[in-house]
């Protein structure tokens, strides 16, 4: 059975890597890394080490086992193209998406210049949606390798939103997510950041997604944003070939 998610943007999650190393400022807090301790704390075989980077091979074929058509975060609880990842494992990985072709996966990274690097060996078909995470201006590159992938649909997420972005260039990105940062020590996001960057997407013509407010409490402060919820997804993806 899928691992049901509570992520307002996706359905499933599914961790064949688990653990991570921190590499810039989005990562102070970072949630996978308390959550991946808390399961150690609770005796969970696949976290005995805690939030050192582990491959797990027991768990590829688990979309293949998932017969509704799901959105899936891939490696919620890690990162797919961290250096340390063996590249014929990043393979494995996309051979498992390719064949379970029902499924619409979704990759963040924070490393995509190791993405594009890998680029021409990886097989985009239409159901691989992918990501990089850009918390301030700081991260922006991110994005320019972003673009030069061949993935079908390109997306940002912009959680934890740290600072303004004003002047983002989303040429040839199809959907943003933004949010602010939750759980001890949140750092504030302001409304002015989130009203400018819904307002790039909507000149630009990308669908814009607001995820939460963020905060130690996420769920009373909500993600109401100026009297409404913005839901907006990627335009529907070509058929699998």
């Amino acid at each position: 059975m899928a691992s049901n998610s509570k992520i307002e943007w996706t359905e499933a999650t599914w961790n064949p890597c688990t653990g991570c190393t921190k590499i810039s400022q989005g990562c102070k807090n970072c949630y996978a890394e308390r959550m991946a301790m808390r399961l150690k704390n609770m005796g969970q075989k696949k976290y005995k080490h805690g939030f050192k980077l582990t491959t797990h091979k027991g768990t590829l074929g688990d979309p293949l086992k998932w017969a509704k058509p799901l959105k899936i975060f891939v490696n919620s609880m890690s990162d797919l193209f961290h250096k340390d990842i063996p590249k014929d494992f990043i393979k494995s990985v996309f051979s498992i998406m390719n064949k379970a072709h029902w499924h619409t996966y979704q990759i963040l990274t924070k490393r995509t210049e190791n993405a594009l690097k890998l680029d021409k060996e990886l097989d985009w078909n239409p159901n691989i949606w992918f990501g990089a995470t850009v918390e301030n201006e700081q991260c922006i590159k991110r994005i320019d390798y972003l673009r030069k992938t061949s993935a079908h649909i390109k997306f940002l997420s912009l959680e934890p939103l740290l600072g303004p972005l004003p002047k983002l260039n989303l040429k040839g990105i199809d959907w943003v997510i933004v949010g602010g940062e939750s759980g001890p020590g949140a750092r504030t996001m302001d409304k002015k950041w989130v009203i400018d960057i819904r307002d790039q997407c909507k000149k630009q013509g990308v669908a814009f997604f607001f995820k939460q407010w963020g905060g130690f409490n996420k769920k009373k402060n909500g993600r109401i944003l100026d009297g409404r919820t913005y839901d907006e997804l990627p335009k529907k993806r070509k058929p699998f070939s």
